[in-house]
């Protein structure tokens, strides 16, 4: 068996799930961690430090929409994948997962195989990113790739991943106009299926933190990041 520093964190409030996905991550050589509701979770995951979480929907004492925005208001797991997988096929649900932070949305149920493959995926996926280290300096924005920091003259502040990866890349390219499809790849990755409305929440989002001056709509089109003149 493969030995991995890989930790993962699964979340599921059925014991029998908990333990066929314990099993198959830890053949691939995984260290593997539980929890049986949102509030464990959030438990586990600060002791732990995960890199990735795998959860489900629909669990008691907090669900796990909950607990991923928890998350996310933590820098420590601006890093941690989070991947939903749950029987909830609805899209309020799916749009809900992404508006949280969310990395990925798989629907049970879901061959084990199928599932390494993706965990596989979007492991080699955050490994390739973090070898990108190149820092972006535009006016009097930052935007720091090694500590997810992003700094507007005197504010500083952590952004969650798929919004720092939104911005990075329109940053990268200044004046660029972003096609809808090419964001979809280049941030969530050809294995995750998102919809426009995903994007435009996450633009949203920046718009709101970052400043609305900096961020340009081409309708139809996508977004492309905008240089302020002096």
């Amino acid at each position: 068996m493969k030995k991995s520093n890989t930790r993962i964190l699964l979340v599921d409030d059925e014991e029998d799930i908990l333990e066929i996905l314990s099993y198959n991550l830890s053949q691939e050589g995984y260290k593997v961690f539980t929890a049986g509701d949102g509030l464990e979770a959030i438990k586990q995951a600060e002791k732990h430090k995960p890199h990735l979480i795998i959860m489900d929907v629909m669990m008691p004492k907090m669900d796990g929409i909950e607990a991923c925005e928890e998350l996310r208001k933590n820098h420590v797991f601006n890093d941690t994948i989070i991947m939903f997988l749950t029987a909830r096929a609805e899209d309020y649900s799916y749009v809900a997962a992404f508006e949280a932070g969310a990395d990925d949305y798989v629907p049970k149920p879901i061959k084990p195989k199928v599932l390494l493959s993706k965990v596989k995926g979007l492991l080699r996926r955050i490994k390739k990113q973090e070898e990108e280290v190149d820092n972006i300096r535009i006016g009097d924005l930052l935007i720091d790739r090694e500590e997810y920091k992003v700094v507007v003259g005197e504010k500083s502040f952590n952004l969650p991943r798929k919004e720092f990866e939104l911005l990075y890349l329109l940053a990268s390219k200044p004046e660029k106009v972003f096609k809808r499809e090419k964001i979809m790849e280049k941030v969530w990755g050809s294995e995750v299926i998102v919809g426009d409305r995903t994007i435009d929440v996450h633009i949203r989002k920046l718009r709101e933190k970052v400043g609305d001056q900096y961020f340009k709509t081409v309708k139809g089109v996508g977004y492309k990041f905008v240089v302020q003149q002096a």
